[in-house]
């Protein structure tokens, strides 16, 4: 069995993949552990040109290199802050309103892209096999087919993928959905996110579609697949009841006298719906006067692209909304809402999670929501709290004992709040059950082994067959 070549926009340094990383970081080094491998991807530096083009950086730890490279200025704002950041990301969470296009950011996109394969197949073995990961590196596999590439190259895409009508709104959409062609296994979050990509192939690209998901497109076979990002819920949960008499939560039980916690946690993101959620708990206090003083809802929403100007604005506008609603309900010995603007660590959100009756989790689009997942995983089972759920979250596809709701629906969100705070104990326990069995069905070791699985069984290309199966 070949090495295993992750390339991803950012790359989890060896510390982090020991404990304070994401789940995708830990399941993604646990397969380069087993394979033995490269993680290859952006330092998250910005260099001069010198630094940049003086070859990747090198960390070993056991059987995984760690290779890093910087971008300079120019490269980070066309690539990253520009065609990424402010077309791609905004149109694919349907937010056509907020994207913007410039052919030069575009541009700066495909030569970063073409870039950096570059400089990866100076580190490429021939029985490699290379998982590309989200919407910054759609053009990758095309750079690496143009270089002589023939490895089997997967991507997965860990945001959704929009429907035809929405993605036509980025001018040079068709090069995109060419470039995606020149992978051998595309893999979606979803049925729905695959269902838009095939539509495309079907309406816009003049190709076919297979009952198995393959797809012909601009000359070329791919396969394609649903692969539902998932956590180890039983190791979350272990270290959730471990830190659960930690300092922190004890501080933040006596804070509470007594009260309800609701906890939502997210990155500082318009796609996440926090105006709109903490309008929904405004909802609940006014329309519930029982629940004022009772319940307070924490809002963790580290900061991120903060020189990007839409998330400046969300900022400003959840500052504003949280002190607006604390100032209306507020007393001496009570804040409504605790707002949070900066990270925490991974596991001690686990043990905050386990302290409190509600997960409020409705993003008005998200390609999976590892927070919903985390959330439920984290609960007691002899004392669970429920998870209220966004429809438009890819997990709601798996956790139906989650309360789902529409995150434009105000008075819907604050009912289902409502109805989640009476919720008796035996109905709070059947759905902790349900969604667990769903979480270990399809844990982040299914999602990661399937998909490589899969990729594996791909037949090699041969010599001047880069380009795509013929």
């Amino acid at each position: 069995m070949g090495r295993l070549i992750v390339v991803s926009n950012r790359v989890a340094t060896p510390t982090e993949t020991k404990g304070s990383a994401g789940g995708l970081a830990v399941g993604v080094f646990g397969a380069l552990k087993d394979a033995g491998g490269v993680w290859f991807g952006w330092s998250g530096d910005v260099v001069s040109e010198t630094v940049a083009n003086a070859g990747p950086m090198l960390e070993q730890d056991g059987a995984v290199t760690f290779a890093t490279v910087g971008l300079t200025r120019k490269d980070y704002d066309q690539y990253y802050r520009g065609f990424s950041n402010a077309t791609l990301w905004p149109v694919f969470h349907y937010r056509n309103d907020l994207a913007r296009y410039e052919r030069e950011e575009y541009a700066g996109y495909r030569r970063v892209n073409a870039w950096l394969a570059h400089k990866l197949v100076k580190l490429l073995e021939p029985d490699d096999i290379i998982w590309i990961h989200d919407y910054h590196l759609i053009p990758f596999a095309e750079a690496l087919r143009s270089e002589g590439v023939t490895n089997r190259i997967g991507f997965f895409l860990h945001i959704p993928f929009p429907a035809p009508q929405i993605l036509l709104n980025i001018p040079p959409h068709e090069e995109l959905v060419k470039s995606l062609s020149c992978y051998d296994l595309l893999g979606f979050q979803t049925a729905t996110d695959q269902q838009a990509f095939h539509d495309y192939v079907t309406r816009h690209a003049r190709g076919t579609v297979s009952a198995d998901g393959s797809v012909e497109a601009f000359g070329r076979k791919l396969r394609t697949g649903v692969y539902r990002i998932g956590v180890f819920p039983d190791e979350i949960a272990e270290q959730a009841k471990r830190y659960e008499s930690r300092q922190h939560v004890l501080e933040l039980k006596q804070s509470l006298e007594g009260r309800k916690l609701i906890m939502s946690v997210d990155r500082l993101d318009y796609s996440k719906g926090l105006v709109e959620r903490f309008r929904a708990f405004e909802l609940l206090l006014e329309r519930s006067p029982e629940w004022r003083g009772n319940v307070t809802l924490v809002q963790i929403a580290p900061p991120t692209r903060s020189d990007v100007a839409t998330y400046q604005k969300i900022r400003q506008d959840l500052e504003y909304e949280a002190g607006r609603i604390n100032g209306r309900y507020s007393g001496l010995d009570y804040t409504p809402i605790r707002y949070l603007n900066q990270q925490y660590d991974r596991w001690k959100l686990m043990s905050l999670f386990r302290e409190s009756q509600i997960g409020f989790v409705t993003p008005l689009h998200d390609g999976m929501n590892l927070v919903a997942k985390e959330y439920v995983a984290a609960q007691n089972p002899d004392d669970p709290g429920v998870l209220v759920l966004s429809i438009f979250a890819g997990a709601a596809a798996e956790l139906s004992g989650a309360v789902l709701v529409n995150p434009h629906d105000a008075i819907g969100m604050c009912e289902a709040l409502q109805r989640a705070l009476q919720m008796p104990l035996d109905a709070r326990q059947r759905r902790h059950e349900i969604n667990m069995a769903a979480l270990r069905e399809n844990d982040l070791g299914v999602w990661r082994d399937s998909f490589l699985r899969d990729l594996r069984s791909v037949p090699v290309r041969r010599a001047g067959e880069a380009g795509g199966h013929q």
